[in-house]
């Protein structure tokens, strides 16, 4: 394993860069020499990272020839401009945007479900970090896949608005302000007001009258998972502050017990099954926000059909959904 002595947070003033931040602080590649770099309106800014001062350096100016390893979160504009210069430097990239996710030459990786797929002559190189509600729907569905074959997925996400961004969550704090005095909130982010309301639209509308959210769930899994399961979703976002919830449904080709269906949960890498009856059989995208598993619960066959099974499946956006999938990328890779 190579060593990451110089680190590269790409876009650390931005939500994900924050959360970044947070896991690098204390438990994730502590030897490393850490370096913050975000646009030229950025610069200057001082972040306090292991009991001292990390002054953000430009992008535009920064040296990646410096570094060994560097997690973009910048938006796929700057991943297209700038991960590859940081390649052509030597430099790893781990990127958070959705520039690379569809170009199969390029690594799409979960470290649960493929990472085998990493080998050392991917450095210096690529690798791209799915979209959030992929990666959480298919960690909860690797260990089932293993065993049962699914053969459909049926997913309705309920997103939070964080993964639209810091502006997003002002908008949704200054909107629930506006209703609650009886003011008409004012939309900027989202094309609806979000307040006190839920939009059954993530991304932009894809020509099939899909939008380009539940698409990715649907080209991701193939990439990921398997290419030949059937995939179907609607993405809904909601107004909560951080913390993504997916109502999955599975077909699978053997039939299903759901004892060793929960067994197998219950030993899953990176997975927290709620393996209790009733209330205590989920938990809510408040109760995981800064946390690091993906959360399962509500495990219930289909009234109908043994080999059809529902679950939902809860996790923190921001860090499993996309600075610590990102984090283990590396550390397949880096020591």
């Amino acid at each position: 394993m190579k060593k990451a002595t110089n680190i590269a947070i790409v876009g650390a003033t931005g939500l994900v860069g924050k959360a970044f931040l947070e896991l690098l602080e204390s438990d994730h590649f502590l030897d490393s020499n850490i370096h913050l770099v975000a646009s030229k309106k950025s610069e200057g800014q001082k972040i306090s990272l292991r009991n001292s001062n990390h002054v953000v350096g430009a992008l535009e100016d920064f040296d990646f020839s410096k570094m060994d390893l560097a997690f973009f979160s910048a938006g796929s504009e700057v991943a297209k401009e700038y991960a590859p210069k940081a390649v052509n430097k030597g430099c790893f990239v781990v990127d958070n945007s959705s520039c690379f996710r569809k170009d199969k030459t390029i690594p799409l990786i979960v470290p649960e479900v493929n990472g085998e797929a990493l080998t050392e002559d991917t450095v210096p190189g690529i690798v791209a970090n799915p979209n959030c509600q992929t990666i959480q729907m298919v960690v909860a569905l690797k260990p089932l896949h293993d065993l049962f074959v699914i053969k459909r997925i049926d997913v309705t996400t309920f997103q939070a608005v964080s993964g639209s961004g810091k502006l997003a969550q002002d908008e949704l704090q200054i909107q629930v302000r506006q209703q609650l005095k009886g003011e008409k909130p004012s939309s900027h982010i989202f094309n609806k007001q979000i307040a006190f309301n839920v939009l059954p639209h993530c991304g932009e509308f894809e020509k099939n009258s899909y939008t380009q959210e539940e698409m990715k769930l649907v080209w991701e899994t193939h990439r990921i998972l398997d290419a030949n399961i059937e995939v179907s979703a609607t993405c809904v976002r909601v107004p909560v502050v951080n913390g993504h919830s997916e109502s999955v449904h599975i077909e699978t080709h053997e039939p299903m017990n759901i004892d060793i269906a929960k067994q197998c949960l219950s030993e899953a890498k990176g997975v927290k099954l709620l393996n209790e009856e009733g209330p205590e059989s989920y938990v809510t995208a408040v109760e995981v926000d800064g946390t690091d598993s993906v959360y399962v619960g509500r495990l219930r066959m289909d009234l109908w059909n043994k080999n059809r099974l529902n679950l939902w499946v809860v996790a923190d956006n921001l860090r499993k959904g996309a600075a610590l999938n990102s984090i283990q990328i590396a550390e397949i890779l880096f020591t």
